[in-house]
């Protein structure tokens, strides 16, 4: 899969002030509303818990196929490259796992993720013999300084709908408090004056995809944001409908432990 807009491929070349401007540029091309042609009720599978927004196939398309959801995390080896993990999920199954190495030309930059790994995540979607649908990232989308996170990065150059899913709120303000949520709850993710969008503009939720039954103890949310062409809303009921069990979901939590598998096999 190559680029459709190659003018937004990170160049780790630029100084700061060129980055940023590049990510306000992508980000004008962001659409931050839903313009995909699949099913969302194909997703995922159903469940007989019905915990889930969507993957309830009543009434859904019996003759549609059931999207290709890609996840996509990274790992870091000690010599200074990052390891792309991209595992594509068909109803659940997974059907595909592709990867790539590329060195990280920059350190970690709060706000520049992208130029720091997009390298190693587009030589991995090369990688990818299928194509995808869809692409949940581990990272931000909309939320991000300049509304313009990894997921949204990627998902502009790769006209590919998008979804970021990060475990720490990078900047915005949740609307209450967003500890202690039920499963399955979720809480607005407001701009505030740190954010390119307008103040109060919702770009992205707090969402509790799994916790526990306990007073004692609890699970922090994911902070799920659009990354392009999925709207705030959508991407939160389609986080909570590949949530299975466990508190990433499965097209992320599968790219993660996938991750892991080849930074221990490249470190050898």
């Amino acid at each position: 899969m190559e680029p459709v807009r190659p003018e937004f491929v990170p160049d780790a070349s630029l100084d700061r002030a060129e980055m940023e401007a590049l990510q306000i540029d992508l980000a004008e091309e962001a659409v931050f509303s839903d313009d995909f042609d699949f099913d969302p009720e194909r997703v995922w599978p159903a469940r007989e818990s019905g915990q889930r927004e969507l993957g309830d196939e009543d009434g859904a398309d019996p003759e549609a196929a059931a999207p290709v959801v890609v996840g996509v995390d990274q790992a870091f080896l000690d010599d200074g490259r990052a390891v792309s993990a991209l595992v594509a999920l068909q109803a659940g199954e997974v059907i595909e796992r592709a990867h790539a190495v590329a060195p990280t030309e920059i350190p970690y930059i709060p706000g520049l993720l992208s130029f720091r790994e997009g390298g190693a995540i587009l030589a991995g979607f090369r990688e990818l013999s299928v194509d995808p649908d869809m692409a949940l990232f581990d990272g931000s989308g909309r939320i991000h300084y300049r509304e313009a996170g990894i997921a949204t990065h990627i998902g502009v150059m790769l006209d590919l709908p998008s979804v970021g899913v990060a475990k720490n709120l990078l900047c915005g303000d949740a609307r209450k408090s967003t500890e202690g949520l039920a499963e399955g709850e979720r809480v607005p993710i407001e701009a505030n004056e740190k954010v390119t969008a307008p103040d109060g503009t919702v770009i992205g939720y707090a969402v509790q995809s799994r916790q526990y039954d306990s007073p004692n103890q609890y699970i922090n949310p994911l902070i799920v944001s659009p990354g392009h062409r999925v709207s705030a809303e959508t991407a939160a009921d389609l986080v909570l409908a590949c949530s299975a069990g466990y508190k990433l979901p499965e097209p992320t939590r599968l790219a993660d432990a996938y991750a892991d598998e080849l930074k221990a096999e490249l470190q050898d």
